[in-house]
C-alpha cells in the first residue's frame, strides 16, 4: 500500500487503512523533516501542532477512498515573516481542498460530456460523495 501512496506524493508514508462499507479510509503521514514556509521561503523543522485532515480521492476496486492525512502546523523561523505558523502543503492537494487534484480533474472530465445533475449521479454511485453544485463550481 505504501507504493500506491508514494504515487500520490513521495512525501507521504502509509500508516494504516480501514474498510467501512463502501469506503476505504487510508491514513497517511508526512515523511519530511523540514518544510518550507509558503509565505517567505524559510525552511522550518519546528512543529507547532498536529491535526487530522481528510480528503476524497479516486476509488479503489469500486470503493470510495478517503485519505486521512496526519498533517502538521509548523513555526516559521523568519522573524520578518508576517506569519508565525503555517500548515504543511502537498502537491496532490491544494490549500483547504476536500478533493485531490486528480479527483477534481476526473470530475471535470466527466462533466464536459454530460450535465451537472447526471455527473453528480454517476459519481455518487461508486466514486465520491458530491452534489451537482460542486460539479458546477468545478
Amino acid at each position: 500500500m505504501d507504493e500506491i501512496i508514494k504515487l500520490l506524493d513521495l512525501n507521504l508514508n502509509y500508516v494504516s487503512h480501514e474498510i467501512c462499507g463502501d469506503t476505504v479510509y487510508i491514513t497517511v503521514v508526512s515523511n519530511r523533516s523540514e518544510v518550507t514556509c509558503p509565505f517567505c521561503g524559510q525552511i522550518s523543522s519546528k512543529v507547532h501542532s498536529h491535526y487530522q485532515r481528510t480528503c476524497q480521492d479516486l476509488p479503489i476496486q469500486n470503493k470510495k477512498v478517503i485519505l486521512v492525512l496526519n498533517d502538521r502546523k509548523m513555526f516559521c523561523k523568519n522573524f520578518e515573516c508576517n506569519h508565525t505558523t503555517f500548515a504543511e502543503d502537498f502537491s496532490f492537494l491544494k490549500g483547504k481542498a476536500k478533493k485531490t487534484n486528480r479527483l477534481k480533474d476526473e470530475i471535470i472530465r466527466l462533466s464536459l460530456s454530460c450535465s451537472a445533475i447526471a455527473t453528480a449521479e454517476i459519481l455518487r454511485r461508486n466514486v465520491v460523495q458530491i452534489g451537482r453544485s460542486t460539479v458546477s463550481n468545478l
